[in-house]
């Protein structure tokens, strides 16, 4: 017989004491059988029976409930409330620019102003003009009180009048095309031309913007339509960090054909002008506050159907599944609703039990609960 070499013998008996190990069937962790080092006694309420799985240890939380309105975030961008461009009436000579770029103006100030002597002219020989029909027409009352002239001069010096003011008012309008003004209050934002220059009739001239207020728009997907109220408040993060409030106040009830979204406005205060159009913005608006627990992401599982939810056991020890009703993604956890009130939910070896088998709960540490909950409500020290 050929000798049995000294390695191989070494292999053959470290091979057999591991099999032998694992065959004891001694390991602790949560989600195990057992936890210790010894065997359940015949007939303990542990032992499983044959062909059974054993009864696994879960850990479990009762987080405390709070009203949580669901937030919905969108990116958007600024916008003035109105913005107007300016354009010539007519051609001419730019004689004046009394609004510079960045100044404010009111409704009605003067934007600019074209040379126009020929019209004042104009307008003053039709001034004229009517003063004299108009003392005619005085001559001719005085006489026909008297019975000194005819009815028909009478109506003959009225029509004259009358023509005399029609041709002064279509003077003072041609003037006033020379004269572009404000339509609104707001800011001068662009002028497009200098004084002195020659413009075209139509030509672009200036650039008004109303920002106060300012509005951030965007665009929210139809899920979202129906948790949405005209005048409820708005939060609006900017670029640099900084958080106003704006107010909704405008809601679109025709989707892009594109994107099958619809736009929305907030309103924000901006009296001192300091948020720019055309600006980066994220809008978070809030649904109606509802009962809610807060939990990391980690104790989502998969039901097994396939379903997102968690896993709770029951006032009987049986494990339960609930279907997950999303109310807000934060960034520090989830917020869901629809969980039972006297539910047990399970944070540790989730994963590792199935719907209906009856498990051995155990309460988890308060550094377990503090890190699971305490971190996804936000109440961390």
């Amino acid at each position: 017989m050929p000798k049995v070499r000294l390695h191989k013998l070494a292999a053959l008996v470290v091979l057999g004491a591991s099999a032998a190990w694992i065959l004891t069937g001694e390991f602790s962790s949560v989600g195990s059988a057992q936890s210790g080092n010894s065997p359940p006694a015949a007939g303990s309420p542990d032992t499983p029976d044959a062909g059974q799985r054993p009864i696994r240890t879960v850990g479990v939380v009762t987080p405390p409930r709070r009203e949580h309105a669901r937030a919905i975030r969108i990116s958007g961008t600024t916008e003035a409330n109105r913005r107007s461009t300016l354009a010539s009436r007519t051609a001419g000579i730019v004689a004046e620019l009394p609004a510079r770029q960045g100044t404010m103006v009111s409704a009605g100030d003067i934007v600019m102003r074209l040379d126009s002597e020929d019209k004042r002219s104009a307008v003053e020989m039709a001034t004229a003009v009517l003063a004299q029909r108009q003392a005619e027409l005085d001559a001719a009352e005085r006489l026909a009180s008297t019975g000194n002239v005819a009815r028909l001069q009478l109506d003959s010096a009225r029509a004259a009048l009358a023509t005399a003011q029609a041709q002064l008012d279509s003077a003072n309008a041609e003037l006033d095309r020379y004269f572009l003004r404000a339509p609104f209050d707001g800011l001068v934002d662009r002028v497009s031309v200098e004084e002195g220059s020659a413009i075209a009739q139509g030509a672009e001239v200036a650039t008004v913007l109303d920002l106060d207020p300012v509005l951030a728009v965007g665009q929210v997907n139809e899920q979202d339509l129906d948790d949405l109220k005209l005048g409820e408040a708005a939060d609006i993060r900017l670029v640099g960090g900084k958080v106003v409030q704006g107010t909704l106040r405008y809601v679109s009830r025709d989707a892009s054909v594109q994107t099958r979204t619809y736009a929305i406005e907030v309103s924000v205060p901006n009296a001192d002008r300091s948020i720019p159009a055309g600006m980066t913005t994220e809008i978070t608006l809030r649904s109606d506050p509802v009962d809610a627990v807060f939990l990391p992401r980690s104790v989502v599982t998969l039901s097994q159907a396939g379903d997102l939810g968690i896993r709770i056991v029951g006032p009987d020890d049986v494990v339960g599944f609930v279907p997950i009703d999303l109310i807000d993604d934060t960034p520090r956890g989830l917020v869901l609703g629809g969980v039972p009130r006297d539910a047990r939910i399970i944070v540790a070896g989730q994963d590792l039990v199935v719907e209906g088998e009856t498990v051995k709960p155990v309460e988890a540490d308060a550094e377990t609960v503090r890190r699971l909950v305490g971190e996804a409500m936000g109440t961390t020290n």
